[in-house]
């Protein structure tokens, strides 16, 4: 009887997980299983579809405007990796030491951005941005710096660059929370004998906390290439890929093709597209990085 009573029959656990497993179904898997099939056509969204076989995917792997997509995104990501993570990484390792006070606080402020709409995120960088009401021209300005004022949304040279740093700002705290919960399960022996032996900051963070961390920056950066590939909003709010197509990315372009254009099979086409690469990329940066395939 005390057996049965902390073992719960087999129709329990099949009646607990069929919810999230046919919400699963419904949200990611039928959607994909249907853009498979609509990639297979030629179809505006109405009633008549015309089944064209692969050529979408042929005019996919020479569309020009697919693959400056593909660039930007690519550009993001490494922008973001290195911004999101490595400032997470210093901030981090900053925490761990007696020099910051307030830590709680630090944390929660660093991490408040993250919960904030990708839309709200994007309007306010926007403002900043502004050539004539910006605060950061303004700044520029004030400190009797007028020759680095820049229209940075409207300049194709810098807008991709201008556009990360909304999305390197929002989610440093993210990896903050990741990297801090990693550094929590380190036993605090480790640091004292360190400090004991005369180790500094620097020197801790190289031979102690970087190697001890490997696995957690690992799993962030296929964390980080996975969201960035996907990234839409921000870029939707602050520039809608301009000017002209120097800020498009992949998700930017799938969209335009469906419903603004309603290329819905091309869209869907697309939308394939950026999983493989996706997929591709992040089993390219596993393989580097030394992970081990099951």
């Amino acid at each position: 009887m005390e057996r049965g009573l902390f073992k719960p029959k087999s129709r329990v656990f099949i009646g607990y997980l069929a919810l999230p497993v046919l919400w699963y179904v419904f949200v990611v898997v039928m959607p994909l299983i249907l853009a498979l099939k609509y990639s297979l056509y030629d179809w505006s969204g109405g009633p008549r579809m015309r089944f064209v076989g692969l050529s979408n995917y042929a005019e996919l792997i020479k569309d020009t405007d697919f693959w400056l997509s593909f660039k930007n995104n690519v550009i993001i990501t490494l922008l973001c990796i290195v911004g999101q993570i490595g400032i997470a990484f210093v901030l981090a390792a900053l925490m761990t030491t007696r020099v910051l006070k307030f830590k709680e606080f630090h944390r929660t402020v660093i991490f408040l951005p993250v919960v904030l709409s990708a839309v709200v995120i994007g309007f306010i960088w926007t403002l900043i941005y502004n050539q004539q009401i910006g605060i950061l021209n303004w700044v520029l300005r004030a400190i009797g710096l007028e020759s680095l004022i820049k229209p940075w949304l409207d300049d194709p040279k810098i807008v991709i660059y201008s556009v990360s740093v909304p999305l390197i700002w929002q989610y440093i705290g993210f990896y903050l929370v990741i990297l801090m919960a990693s550094l929590q399960s380190i036993p605090k022996e480790i640091f004292e004998a360190a400090e004991i032996d005369g180790a500094d900051g620097f020197k801790r963070t190289i031979y102690i906390i970087l190697p001890l961390l490997a696995d957690t920056l690992k799993v962030s950066v296929m964390l980080c290439i996975a969201g960035n590939m996907k990234v839409f909003d921000h870029i939707y709010v602050m520039t809608g890929g301009g000017p002209g197509k120097s800020s498009m990315v992949m998700a930017q372009y799938a969209y335009n093709n469906s419903f603004i254009m309603f290329k819905l099979g091309y869209g869907s086409t697309i939308s394939v597209g950026i999983l493989v690469l996706s997929l591709a990329i992040i089993l390219l940066s596993r393989k580097l990085m030394g992970g081990k395939t099951q």
